[in-house]
């Protein structure tokens, strides 16, 4: 669950609104409308989603158009687990919640006024929903929700249980009417909001809600609201489970304690408050996906339930045994294992590049139930997720990313999780044919020559990203490499290894970049390696430009440098980037770049000059201190790793790349209780692990082991 302002519709004093431009998220700063509370949000995505069962409090008789029912908000508190609102209309709002549920304390100005709840609007493409009085403080009900990102039929429910905290005064059900002439010119609600006063069954529609009248209020009225992804019931009990009664200042000072215990595992000394707002929000923003999608009794949506693909891959136990298994199979159901959670909204073309790794430093109990998950999403329908989204694949941006967060985990000690299974899946994206392989559908010419060409596949509107697509399959079978290495398989470490050099047939020396090479063979001309800046498209690269990508290689920089020339040729070419502004903060392939010149001796003070300068830009205590969206926590992970002074720069290698950190001390509590204390000096120049001399790249086991990291 997670309840948050929704101000992007209803009122011409909005800045934004979400119905005349393409917008992903429930709330902007610019914004001063508020039309509700959404519930079940996306946290820094590009596509619209979610962000619906939109709960509202307003004075007076009841309204229930939008345009009228919103207010301006006046003040806003927010802090982890709680926020506040004043608004216009005379209502504060206070908002917290649990797991899988919310509570809401809404204080109306002269002790009368409307709970409203709107199921028509949000932020999905999706409509329908269904609403069901159940006694006069209850409903219930479901909404449908999906296409993420251009996908038509990846649609999915969502259920919910409200319970408010006093019985109103009247309550009903309203409906927006489809536009009628003739047949209705006696009907005044034709086109318009109806209320239902005297009904009270259940509602279905795509322009739905509820609302509850209190003539009097004794006190403030506070709703509450259970979610599931399973069914109406499990959501009921979601919410039983984890609020007993009405105690709303229970709820917010447990969410506080949850997110201080997080929090608290990196202790910040010295440096500007802005710097520590800066660091904490972005701490916060890393541990909000993925999120947990299984309810109190453990029952989740399988992956991809109504797909042919999941019916034929997932064999269902016979014998009295699995009997129970196979209702639930048929019903979409899975159970998770006790004391295990299922996980939800795995954005790996962000994620696999930092913020898997900050959960693994951090979090492992998290990342190894995240790593379950998504094997249990293998098993259910055949393939590994690319970007999951409750229980359905929307294929978003391109590469094989979950090898990458595999390899990374297993190579740092996690694998609790069905390791052979995982090496399974992962063999089956490496290999299989393009016209039957849905993770790599234009494998066939990377496996055969090496690279991709322009004109070979173009998979939805963005174009032709041939370039983009390689150099993530490249990454990946690196991992994968280094997998079967630690696992064993020699041979396939060998074959992938070789693979993951292919990129070095994009290499133009005439350039000194990556440049698409067409069908016959020769590289794309005319050519400007510039096209594509500022996520516009670009021939062979997907949101970005050449130098976005060029040295997205993590994994054979020095051979990448032999490839132009040497190291003195490389470490110029890149520092070029930097100086000509074509480094993009807000683009995952090259976040790195400022740490891969600590690959080169002598160079490591670049690393922590760029590193510096990106954060002192790009990352400020202001509402639009992040370079562009969050990508699910991806750009803040970048923040807390870059401010701690340590950076995973290769997706598949245990081993972190040291710049100089921004504050005095932090100490680091990590798993297994060992501290980490890393400190500099004003005008810290040179580091040392625990007293020594290690050089500007350690292990993972080096840093997990440490006791110090002192910059002098």
């Amino acid at each position: 669950m997670s309840v948050t302002p929704f101000n992007v519709m209803g009122s011409e004093m909005n800045t934004w609104d979400k119905d005349s431009r393409w917008w992903s998220t429930p709330y902007v700063n610019e914004n001063k409308y508020v039309t509700g509370f959404s519930h079940v949000n996306l946290s820094g995505v590009g596509c619209p989603e979610l962000g619906s069962l939109l709960t509202m409090a307003a004075p007076g008789p009841v309204q229930v158009d939008y345009h009228a029912y919103g207010s301006e908000a006046l003040r806003e508190v927010a802090r982890p687990g709680y926020y506040c609102v004043e608004l216009a209309s005379g209502v504060k709002a206070e908002l917290s919640a649990t797991t899988r549920s919310s509570i809401e304390r809404f204080t109306f100005p002269d002790g009368s006024g409307n709970i409203l709840l709107n199921l028509g609007e949000g932020l999905t493409n999706e409509s329908g929903a269904t609403v069901r009085r159940v006694s006069a403080t209850k409903i219930e009900g479901s909404k449908l929700m999906g296409t993420f990102c251009y996908n038509p039929d990846a649609v999915f429910p969502i259920y919910f249980a409200l319970e408010v905290s006093q019985v109103p005064s009247e309550s009903g059900y309203w409906k927006k009417q489809r536009p009628m002439t003739a047949e209705a010119a006696w009907d005044s609600t034709a086109g318009q909001y109806k209320l239902y006063r005297n009904y009270a069954r259940e509602m279905s529609g795509d322009d739905i809600g509820y609302f509850f009248h209190y003539d009097r209020t004794n006190g403030p009225v506070m709703v509450k609201m259970g979610v599931s992804f399973v069914s109406i019931e499990n959501a009921w009990e979601n919410l039983n489970a984890e609020q007993k009664g009405f105690d709303f200042d229970k709820v917010a000072a447990d969410a506080d304690a949850l997110w201080e215990e997080q929090l608290g595992r990196i202790v910040i000394e010295g440096g500007t408050p802005d710097r520590k707002t800066v660091f904490y929000t972005a701490l916060y923003h890393s541990l909000i996906h993925p999120n947990i999608v299984n309810d109190v009794n453990g029952q989740y949506p399988l992956m991809e339930f109504g797909n042919a693909a999941a019916t034929d891959s997932y064999k269902i136990k016979t014998g009295p045994a699995g009997q129970a298994e196979r209702k639930m199979r048929s019903a979409g159901i899975g159970t998770v294992a006790p004391g295990e959670n299922r996980y939800t909204v795995f954005s790996l073309w962000d994620t696999y590049r930092n913020l898997h790794q900050l959960l693994t430093l951090l979090y492992p109990e998290k990342q190894l139930d995240m790593l379950r998950s998504m094997v249990e999403m293998y098993r259910e329908w055949g393939w590994m997720p690319k970007w999951e989204l409750y229980g359905r694949e929307t294929w978003t941006m391109e590469g094989d990313p979950a090898i990458c967060v595999f390899a990374d985990s297993y190579l740092k000690g996690l694998d609790g999780f069905d390791v052979p299974l995982a090496y399974e899946a992962f063999l089956k994206s490496a290999d299989t044919p393009g016209l039957a392989n849905r993770m790599r559908p234009d494998i066939d010419p990377y496996k055969a020559d090496g690279y991709i060409p322009l004109g070979f596949f173009a998979g939805d509107f963005s174009g032709d990203n041939s370039v983009s697509h390689a150099l993530e399959y490249y990454v990946a079978d690196y991992a994968l490499s280094r997998l079967a290495e630690a696992l064993g398989h020699k041979e396939d470490a060998q074959k992938f290894y070789q693979r993951s050099l292919g990129y070095r047939n994009y290499y133009s020396a005439e350039y000194g970049c990556l440049r698409p090479i067409n069908m016959d063979g020769t590289f794309l001309t005319p050519f400007n390696p510039e096209d594509g800046a500022d996520f516009t498209n670009a021939p062979g690269f997907h949101e970005g430009s050449a130098w976005n990508y060029s040295f997205a290689v993590p994994h054979d920089v020095k051979g990448y440098a032999a490839l132009m020339g040497g190291s003195g040729k490389f470490v110029k070419a890149l520092q070029n980037v930097f100086d000509k502004g074509l480094y993009d903060p807000a683009n995952e392939p090259d976040i790195v770049y400022p740490y891969l010149f600590s690959r080169f001796k002598g160079q490591e003070k670049r690393t922590w000059e760029e590193v510096e300068k990106i954060l002192e830009n790009h990352y400020r205590n202001a509402p639009d201190g992040i370079p562009g969206n969050d990508d699910t926590g991806t750009m803040s992970a970048w923040a807390v790793f870059s401010m701690l002074g340590f950076y995973p720069d290769c997706p598949g290698e245990p081993y972190y790349t040291l710049t100089r950190p921004t504050f005095q001390k932090a100490v680091i509590t990590l798993p297994g209780g060992n501290k980490l204390t890393i400190t500099r000096s004003a005008k810290a120049s040179r580091a040392t692990v625990d007293g020594r001399n290690k050089g500007y790249r350690i292990s993972h086991d080096t840093l997990t082991g440490a006791s110090t990291i002192t910059w002098k």
